[in-house]
């Protein structure tokens, strides 16, 4: 049976673990890590199934790249990091950039408070 995820937003915090990964370019590089982050995450999103989605951006300033990523359990990082392939696409960050991993789970869900008033 397939089970197909598609991204959404709940009223109240699910139990979805978050990747933060920061990756600080080297000078004139900010494009180049992009790319590569942007290879990795389309490598996990078509062969990882506890992947959920992902957000990546650069900073305007032409300095970082961020992903932020969502993913259904902690213990994903380490199914990620045991393929060879993603590894191999991920360490080609290193030459382009230094960075840092970091996984979080969701602790609350502030909506905004539209049209109440206080």
């Amino acid at each position: 049976m397939d089970t197909k995820f598609s991204a959404g937003f709940a009223a109240s915090p699910e139990p979805t673990i978050f990747i933060v990964n920061v990756i600080h370019a080297h000078p004139g590089k900010q494009d180049e890590a992009f790319q590569i982050i942007q290879d990795v995450v389309h490598y996990v999103a078509e062969r990882k199934p506890g992947f959920l989605w992902s957000n990546l951006a650069k900073s305007t300033d032409g300095l970082t790249v961020v992903n932020i990523e969502a993913i259904q359990d902690a213990g994903n990082v380490d199914e990620f990091f045991s393929d060879p392939v993603f590894v191999e696409k991920f360490r080609k960050l290193d030459s382009v950039s230094t960075s840092e991993f970091h996984t979080y789970g969701v602790g609350d869900l502030i909506l905004p408070k539209l049209g109440q008033t206080g």
